[in-house]
């Protein structure tokens, strides 16, 4: 090749790499792996997922909020609050006090806590690293916050709700709704008032917002951050599918961030919220940042039984 050609041609090469360089900087992220291992990745997720629904959230079959003072509870109708058929008549009474939760069970029931004989004691809630399960006959009674206020969530792995759950629906795995987010720190972490579905106020943190592109639009999640799980985010969020295709309320997703600042936002799993089949739940509705005006026709579609 004689010197002008050979120019040409190194001249041809060079633009062809700066377009194809401008081309990859124009789409933002370089894209994510995608073989049959995620696919079978995504696979073993949801699976997971149904399963642990299926037992920790199918099966809540009560809320009773507490009020200051003691209240007596069981499923007799002369209780304070009446609880659930499966449990004894009398299981005990509920002290609120400074806070706390002290149950006196009833002497003559068939009571465990943590599968101990149960005995006088503050029962700590089930948002602590370990919360105090009363059980009797099968069925379970612990205490949750919501806001505020404080109750007791029922639950019966053969109450009528667990037994007519309709399960899960998911769109198809798609490639397309798995995306690379960079996440922009804020200056500090801050602190967000969350309403629930019950209208309490929940606290959360958050410490930066989550940059992605989706559909062609350049969006962003403000996602929710613990201390307990550093690097792992919650996100709450809801999309222009909300209320037709997917449930309206909100969906949840999770993720982690990497090292060089970026994560892996894989919609194929995001999921409903409790909420969106059991009355009995207090879920957290997005923040208005969070309601993406694109559709996100991936992970989990609207429950298909009734809505609560």
């Amino acid at each position: 090749m004689n010197g002008p050609r050979l120019k040409r041609a190194l001249l041809s090469t060079f633009v062809g790499a700066l377009a194809a360089a401008a081309l990859g900087c124009s789409r933002g992220e370089p894209p994510l792996e995608w073989n049959d291992a995620v696919v079978k990745e995504i696979e073993t997720w949801r699976a997971e997922h149904q399963k642990s629904y299926t037992n920790n959230w199918a099966t809540i079959e009560g809320l009773h909020f507490l009020k200051p003072g003691t209240q007596t509870a069981g499923s007799a109708p002369d209780n304070d609050i009446v609880l659930i058929a499966s449990l004894p008549a009398h299981l005990g009474a509920f002290t609120v006090a400074s806070d706390e939760v002290t149950f006196t069970p009833e002497p003559e029931a068939s009571i465990t806590i943590n599968g101990e004989r149960a005995s006088m004691r503050v029962l700590r809630d089930d948002g602590a690293d370990e919360a105090d399960v009363v059980e009797a006959n099968g069925a379970t009674v612990n205490v949750h916050r919501s806001g505020q206020r404080i109750s007791l969530r029922v639950k019966d792995p053969n109450g009528e709700r667990a037994r007519t759950f309709q399960g899960f629906d998911w769109f198809p795995i798609s490639r397309d709704h798995r995306v690379l987010g960079r996440f922009s720190r804020d200056a500090k972490p801050r602190d967000f008032q969350v309403v629930n579905t019950f209208g309490d106020v929940d606290a959360y943190q958050s410490e930066g917002v989550i940059e992605f592109e989706l559909n062609g639009e350049k969006l962003h999640l403000r996602p929710f951050t613990s201390t307990s799980e550093p690097g792992r985010f919650y996100i709450v969020f809801n999309d222009a599918s909300s209320g037709e295709e997917t449930y309206d309320a909100a969906r949840f997703l999770y993720s982690d961030l990497s090292r060089d600042g970026t994560t892996i936002l894989d919609f194929n799993e995001a999921y409903n919220p409790p909420c969106s089949f059991n009355p009995f739940t207090t879920c957290p509705i997005p923040l208005p940042e969070n309601r993406l005006p694109v559709k996100v026709l991936a992970g989990e579609k609207k429950y298909r039984g009734h809505n609560p």
